[in-house]
């Protein structure tokens, strides 16, 4: 059975747990507290050496870091990531894109909201963000006018990459309301067998 370390507020956890829902895939959870330094531990840190979740133990001391890298490895040989070589690309620009075009937005202003309760020192780089998001939002908005999910009728680990944040980007400041698509969207992928939901607030 395989070991998730991880934080159901964090959208780079959600991915994975989203995943391994949708495919059914035995494992154990393990809470980590990013706030009370847990990724900072000498033990994790064997794990990680970037001190950062998710982690998923994939047994005989293997490691896996990365959130797009672990539904890489999950979904390899199902119908969450093609085997045709241009789709499986096309999966990957994708999650490039989340990367460095949506998440370091969209996630660090709800980061800086949801998790620090935005704190003065840090406000005009929370204003900063909402730009970047937005310029995302339109990118995705536009794609989705013309697909059900962003490689067409098949949900993809690009699908999950991005929903993670996207779907809670009110918590950064960012109204959706506009973005019809993107709602459309998200109604599709929420009747994906075994989605779950993401936590709001930890246990």
């Amino acid at each position: 059975m395989y070991t998730v370390f991880g934080d159901m507020l964090s959208g780079n956890c959600y991915k994975v747990k989203l995943l391994v829902q949708f495919l059914d895939i035995p494992h154990r959870w393990v809470h980590v507290d990013i706030l009370a330094n847990e990724t900072h531990t000498e033990d994790f840190q064997q794990m990680n050496p970037n001190a950062r979740i998710p982690v998923v133990a994939l047994g005989d001391d293997q490691y896996l870091w990365e959130s797009n890298a672990i539904l890489n490895y999950f979904a390899d040989g199902t119908t969450f990531l093609p085997q045709d070589k241009y789709q499986r690309a096309k999966v990957l620009q994708w999650q490039f894109f989340e990367q460095y075009s949506h998440e370091p937005y969209i996630a660090t202003a709800r980061y800086i909201n949801k998790y620090l309760g935005l704190p003065k020192e840090r406000l005009a780089e929370y204003h900063g963000k909402q730009a970047g998001g937005y310029q995302a939002l339109g990118v995705m908005d536009k794609h989705l006018a013309d697909n059900q999910f962003f490689l067409g009728t098949q949900a993809t680990i690009a699908d999950i990459s991005l929903y993670a944040y996207t779907h809670v980007a009110d918590e950064g400041g960012f109204d959706l309301s506009a973005y019809t698509h993107i709602q459309r969207w998200f109604r599709d992928f929420e009747t994906i067998p075994g989605y779950i939901k993401m936590a709001r607030e930890n246990a």
